[in-house]
């Protein structure tokens, strides 16, 4: 019994050991992030082949950090199937005279493998666009390695954004087709230019103009 106890202390002390990461005082939930880096950092799973490694950390982001849609007084946040791709659409309250508003298109980063639309960070930064901007935010959740392979990533942007400018869409979301922009960090960014430029040689498309914003695309 004394050395099952003993085993059990040394246990627990090697895994805080190996999840404690030193941080700043001013990051919020810093277990979430030592869990995470110790996720990313463990291949355990992966070894044993019990499951591939980014399904796993992708899971623990999931149990930990998604948020549901939920909405308030100044956004109205929903999930939605875009031509089968999921998307979470940011809709800001209708302001007085308004007819139509502007609009982005949101592409995730995560290196095609991590991250999700739904959350915190992603699903707090569209909101907040969508409230400062007075935009309706689309945050496109494509699917991710290793459930899919690139260019999978960039089929699923690419669809649900065509599906949105079609005109009847844009009018269902009460958007200008002439005031629509396509954004993303990182591997989002690489992903919002390949769609942008896809954009460009669409004549099919009602909006008259699309423009681009990249956050440290990945090249």
């Amino acid at each position: 019994m004394k050395s099952a106890f003993v085993l059990l202390t040394a246990l627990v002390a090697l895994t805080a050991y190996y999840v404690y990461l030193p941080l700043p005082s001013t990051v919020s939930d810093p277990w979430k992030l030592m869990l995470l880096d110790a996720t990313f950092r463990c291949n355990l799973v992966h070894c044993l082949r019990l499951s591939h490694h980014l399904r796993v950390l992708n899971y623990v982001i999931g149990t930990f950090d998604k948020l549901e849609p939920s909405s308030s007084e100044h956004t109205k946040i929903t999930d939605a199937l875009f031509d089968g791709v999921e998307v979470r659409v940011f809709e800001p309250s209708p302001k007085q005279d308004e007819t139509l508003k502007r609009s982005v298109v949101y592409i995730h980063g995560g290196g095609w493998a991590l991250a999700s639309a739904r959350t915190s960070f992603y699903n707090n930064l569209c909101r907040i666009m969508a409230e400062s901007l007075n935009a309706v935010i689309v945050s496109i959740e494509y699917r991710l390695v290793p459930e899919v392979h690139f260019p999978e990533q960039f089929y699923d942007t690419l669809r649900a954004t065509k599906y949105f400018l079609q005109s009847d869409i844009l009018a269902k979301y009460s958007v200008n087709p002439s005031r629509i922009a396509i954004s993303g960090d990182s591997a989002g960014g690489n992903l919002a230019a390949a769609v942008f430029f896809c954009s460009l040689s669409d004549q099919s498309r009602s909006c008259t103009r699309v423009i681009r914003n990249l956050l440290e695309p990945v090249k």
